[in-house]
């Protein structure tokens, strides 16, 4: 019996050991994976999060993938109803689809629950990053990173006395951030193939890639100023005269006529990596990126400071920006839905939001936006702001997909390959789309 006694406690001890370590396991295994682009604000998200892991124990993981495969990669991963992301912050195009096909959860319960209230964040946001049908209040996502297109320019460039004198004498007006298209094309020929510290260099470096979104990201800013719509605002996927009208026709037009004068040799497919490489090397006087990287420019040893600086999309008959930027989502097929949820329930605390800010990233939360001095925060502050009361965007329908790639065609094949007329490339992009919302059933036969 005494040696019976023993073993049992010999065995309760080695099963409370057990325990203890299955115990431990499941703590290390209380962990979030959280999926985004590879870029200076995913950096700046996972210094942020260590707070959230400090408060909640949650360890948090990330995989992060380059602008140029992001896509395909996290639209494989939702489509194959993979379990690799909890949280995914996802580009703004992908809500139609991602609601329509079930890949995100539904969020309003949540937020109801929670008192977290979409009036608390930028409206162009919302709308843009978390709901679908667009017009109701059905949310899939938070407002997580507020972007848009604007352009960085060598301040210290414009300042030049030579230089502003001699714009002046050509132009009859001061060297200064453009505020018409007109403008900018005028600033862009004064730079083109001039020599600046024995140097030559070229007017602005624009949007011109082929392969996923770029020239599509670039030319809509040209096509809304000039008035294009994508539809008929009274009936929806009625397109005839709208996106191949005189206005999408003259902004298409005049956007070639930007990269033919005005942009440096061989940028014939350039996205947001190749404008940043252009204007940091001291290329180009202008440069059209996401606001997302002006952060890193104006810390940039070359071009960083007083040397650099931001403005906002320029105006042709109206003032319009591509809206970029994105929202955060829960994954459906998590295993982890409701750790999940706290993030995004720690993220959306005002607090929370001014440290975003405050680490690079761009908060959509009207509580740090109206902030007393908020626009003197930074030297980019004022252009987001800006920029975020003009935005437009692309389709967000569940075939954006099919729309992007015809609208990647057709207008690289007119702007940088020079085939046909703008007219024949609009006219083309229309029976594209015609034939998509066809297949969809939204356009009948």
């Amino acid at each position: 019996m005494k040696s019976l006694n023993r073993r049992s406690t010999l065995a309760a001890a080695l099963l409370a050991a057990l325990g203890l370590a299955s115990g431990a396991a499941q703590a290390q295994t209380k962990q979030l994976t959280l999926c985004w682009a590879a870029w200076d604000p995913a950096n700046a998200l996972v210094e942020l999060s260590k707070d959230f892991t400090a408060q909640t124990g949650v360890q948090m993981k990330y995989e992060f993938v380059p602008w140029p495969n992001f896509a395909q990669r996290m639209l494989n991963e939702l489509n194959s109803k993979g379990k690799l992301c909890d949280l995914l912050i996802g580009d703004s195009q992908w809500i139609g689809s991602a609601a329509t096909e079930g890949h995100y959860i539904k969020l309003n319960e949540f937020f109801d629950k929670n008192g977290i209230k979409m009036s608390d964040f930028m409206p162009a946001t919302v709308e843009g990053y978390s709901t679908w049908p667009k017009g109701t209040k059905n949310y899939w996502a938070l407002p997580a990173m507020g972007d848009a297109v604007a352009f960085t320019y060598r301040k210290d460039w414009f300042a030049r006395p030579e230089l502003q004198a001699e714009f002046k004498t050509k132009y009859n007006r001061e060297l200064a951030p453009p505020t018409t298209w007109d403008e900018f094309k005028q600033i862009g020929q004064f730079f083109q193939n001039r020599t600046i510290d024995g140097k030559k260099v070229y007017g602005a470096a624009l949007y011109t890639e082929r392969g996923s979104e770029g020239i599509t990201m670039g030319v809509t800013n040209v096509l809304y100023a000039h008035g294009m719509q994508y539809d008929n605002p009274k009936k929806p996927y009625d397109m005839k005269g709208f996106i191949n009208g005189p206005e999408a026709v003259a902004g298409l037009k005049f956007y070639k006529e930007l990269f033919d004068c005005c942009t440096p040799p061989g940028h014939s497919n350039a996205y947001m990596t190749e404008d940043l490489d252009s204007y940091k090397s001291g290329q180009v006087a202008m440069q059209m990126n996401f606001i997302a990287f002006f952060p890193g420019i104006a810390k940039d040893p070359n071009v960083g400071g007083e040397k650099t600086g931001f403005f906002t999309m320029p105006k042709a008959k109206i003032a319009a920006a591509q809206l970029g930027g994105q929202g955060i989502s829960v994954v459906k097929y998590s295993d982890k839905k409701e750790l999940a949820l706290e993030y995004i329930k720690w993220f959306a605390q005002p607090a929370v939001q001014q440290k975003w800010w405050d680490a690079g990233g761009f908060s959509c939360h009207n509580a740090v936006l109206s902030k007393p001095g908020f626009e003197k925060s930074t030297s980019y502050a004022p252009v987001f702001l800006d920029s975020m009361k003009i935005v437009k965007d692309f389709w967000q329908e569940p075939s954006y997909a099919q729309l992007l790639l015809a609208m990647q065609k057709r207008t690289h094949d007119y702007v940088v390959a020079g085939k046909g007329t703008p007219q024949e490339a609009m006219d083309g992009l229309l029976k594209d789309w015609t034939e998509v919302f066809k297949e969809d059933g939204k356009i009948k036969p």
